[in-house]
C-alpha cells in the first residue's frame, strides 16, 4: 500500500507542530522551511482549515484518499463528525499498537504491524489500517517476543503514558481495548471542527 515515505521534520516545520513526538530538529527550528520560512504568511479560514487537515493526515500516517474515506465514514455514524473522525484514526491498529508503547512512532508501529507481528484475538493481522474494537486483545506474536524492538520496549515500557482505552501489559506483550475513544481521551493538537468544515465545502 501507498504510503508517505518523506521527511517527518520538514512536515512539521511546514504545519508548525511536531508530527513525530520529540522531535529535536523541529525544536531548533519551530518555522517553515525554505528560503523564506520566517516571512509573514498571509492567513485565511481555508489556509487554517487544510492546515488542520494535514495536521491529522499526517499524524496517522494517513494519505489523502484514505483520509477522506475516513471523513465519509465519520460523517454517516451518529455523534459529532469531527469526533467520530478522530476515533477511526485512534482505532487503527497502527496507533494502538503506537498508543501503548510497543513502538517509538506511529511509522515504527505501521512497519512492525505490516510485518505481521500482532495477533488481533489470536489471529494474525498485518494490516495497519484494521480498526479495532472494545474487548480486543492484540498480542506480540510468540515468535517475534524476543526480537530486538520488542526486547527495548518492555524496557522503555512507562516512558509514554498508556490512554484510558487501552491496557499495555509488557510483561506478556499484551494490549487489551477496553472500551473506544472519547474525544477528552484522544491527545492530538487538532482542531477537528476545522476538518469537517474543510470537506463539507467540497
Amino acid at each position: 500500500m501507498a504510503r508517505y515515505t518523506g521527511p517527518m521534520t520538514k512536515k512539521s516545520r511546514r504545519l508548525g507542530v511536531d508530527l513525530v513526538g520529540g522531535d529535536a530538529a523541529f525544536e531548533r527550528r519551530p518555522y517553515p522551511p525554505g528560503m523564506h520560512g520566517r516571512a509573514r504568511v498571509k492567513e485565511s479560514e481555508y489556509r487554517a482549515q487544510l492546515q488542520e487537515k494535514q495536521k491529522a493526515r499526517i499524524s496517522y500516517g494517513v494519505l489523502e484518499r484514505q483520509f477522506y474515506n475516513y471523513y465519509v465514514e465519520a460523517s454517516r455514524r451518529t455523534g459529532k463528525t469531527g469526533d467520530n473522525l478522530l476515533q477511526l484514526l485512534e482505532c487503527r491498529l497502527d496507533n494502538v499498537v503506537y498508543r501503548a508503547g510497543f513502538a517509538r512512532t506511529r511509522r515504527h508501529a505501521r512497519q512492525l504491524v505490516s510485518h505481521g507481528h500482532f495477533l488481533v484475538n489470536g489471529k494474525k493481522v498485518n494490516i495497519p489500517s484494521y480498526q479495532v474494537a472494545q474487548y480486543d486483545v492484540i498480542d506480540v506474536r510468540e515468535k517475534s517476543l524476543e526480537t530486538t524492538p520488542f526486547i527495548v520496549a518492555r524496557e522503555t515500557h512507562g516512558e509514554r503514558v498508556v490512554p484510558a482505552w487501552l491496557e499495555a501489559v509488557p510483561s506478556r506483550m499484551r494490549i487489551l481495548v477496553h472500551s473506544r475513544p472519547v474525544r477528552a481521551q484522544i491527545d492530538v493538537p487538532v482542531q477537528e471542527q476545522l476538518i469537517v468544515e474543510y470537506y463539507s465545502k467540497k
